[in-house]
Order: C-alpha cells, then sequence, then structure tokens
C-alpha cells in the first residue's frame, strides 16, 4: 500500500457495487482494500487500520452495525472516521447509525461524487495531509499539495520519507506515536522494513528541522516512541 495515498477499506458484500466503489476511489487517489463480510473487515483492522472504512449495514454473519459498534469501543480505532452506506433510509435508521459511533450515513442509491466528497470532508478533519491541506506548528508550515516546508520563514529540504514523518506528526502534535505505528502509517503495510529505520529517519528530520537554527520540536518517548511537541 502506498503509504503517500490515504487508504481506505471497503466493506460491501455486492460485487459489482465493491467493484464500482474501489475503481472511483482508487481513481480519486486512494488506497483500498475491500472486504466482502463483517469478519473479514474486522480481521483486516486487527491488521493495521485504516484511514477510513466505507461500511455497508446489510452484511452476512456481522453486520455493519456491529462492526460499526466493535470498532468505536476500541481505542486503537475509535478515531478512524466511518462512513455507513446503508437502503435503510428511515430517520430512525439514520439515528441507530449515526449512535452507533458512524460518522456519517450515506443512503443508497447514492451519487459517487458526492460519496467521494464526504470521504475527503472526513479526512480533512483526521488526515488534512492527504487532502492538499496546509498544516502548523509553532514556526513550522507544511504545505503538503507543493511537498515544502518552511521553518519559520526558511525553506527546509527534506527527504520524502521525513515529509511523511513531519506529516504524520504535524497532524496530530502532541501524540506519542510507537514506531510499529510510524512504519504502518510512513513506509505501509505491504513493505517489510525495520523498526530500527524509523530511528534513522527520525534523526534526518530532526537534522532537517534544525538546519537553519532553532529547538529540536520531535520528542522521544523512552519506552514508547515519538513525538511533535
Amino acid at each position: 500500500m502506498a503509504s503517500e495515498q490515504p487508504s481506505v477499506l471497503l466493506v460491501e458484500d455486492e460485487p459489482a457495487q465493491r467493484e464500482v466503489l474501489a475503481y472511483n476511489l482508487e481513481a480519486d487517489g486512494f488506497a483500498v482494500t475491500k472486504a466482502e463480510n463483517g469478519e473479514e473487515a474486522l480481521m483486516l483492522v486487527d491488521e493495521a487500520a485504516p484511514d477510513i472504512i466505507l461500511l455497508d449495514w446489510m452484511l452476512p454473519n456481522v453486520s455493519g452495525i456491529e462492526v460499526c459498534r466493535q470498532l468505536k469501543t476500541r481505542a486503537s480505532t475509535r478515531g478512524v472516521p466511518i462512513i455507513m452506506i446503508s437502503a435503510r433510509s428511515e430517520e430512525v435508521d439514520r439515528v441507530r447509525g449515526l449512535e452507533t459511533g458512524a460518522d456519517d450515513y450515506v443512503v443508497k442509491p447514492y451519487s459517487v461524487i458526492e460519496l467521494m466528497a464526504r470521504v475527503r470532508a472526513q479526512l480533512r478533519r483526521t488526515r488534512p495531509s492527504t487532502v492538499g491541506e496546509r498544516l502548523e506548528y509553532e514556526d513550522i508550515l507544511l504545505d503538503s499539495e507543493t511537498h515544502r516546508v518552511t521553518r519559520d520563514g526558511n525553506q527546509l529540504k527534506l527527504g520524502p520519507t521525513e515529509f511523511r514523518l513531519l506529516s504524520t506528526f504535524m497532524e496530530k502534535p502532541g501524540r506519542v506515536w510507537s514506531r510499529e505505528q510510524l512504519l504502518d502509517r510512513v513506509w505501509g503495510r505491504d513493505i517489510y522494513v525495520d523498526t530500527r529505520t524509523v530511528d534513522v529517519h527520525i534523526g534526518r528530520l530532526r537534522k532537517a528541522l534544525c538546519q537553519h537554527g532553532g529547538q529540536d520540536p520531535l520528542r522521544t518517548v523512552r519506552g514508547a516512541g515519538y513525538a511533535l511537541g
């Protein structure tokens, strides 16, 4: 999975709809993982949490509502936005879906263009760098669209991996990221990289951030990982 692309878990048991949605998501720049039922969806999320989940309500075995409920009760996946997709259009169904924890609710049949807009809207909230937003932290400015980073007005030279690391830190300043979490977010689940590689690139990022002076904004948390601020 390409780490620069936002990752989507698409959970839909109807093959034609699943393929149409996957095609449109991939054409829009998303890395798509597909699941045919609720059990498979939960297994895939356990392997690596996606950036966003498109979840059909009516699934065999484990329903979409139950998948949503389980994911929203776990600390590790509570923050992953879920867009519930359902043929149930009654107000009571919408309310039930949202009260279970879904971040948005889309009724079938839906406009694919509108659904893509809703996906991007959720990502602007949770992963702004993936949809071209500018991020700021103290005197650091990161423009994800132009791939430029400045600190106190000085442009910084960052490699692509260091840029992705900084994007991750700046999306959630203060959050402590473990090496394993950074590997999944920055390198992607399909690439094997030793956790020591994270330390190497953190060192390079620190050097780049301080190339024009200033204090190191990255914090090492012993036994836990790294954080910005």
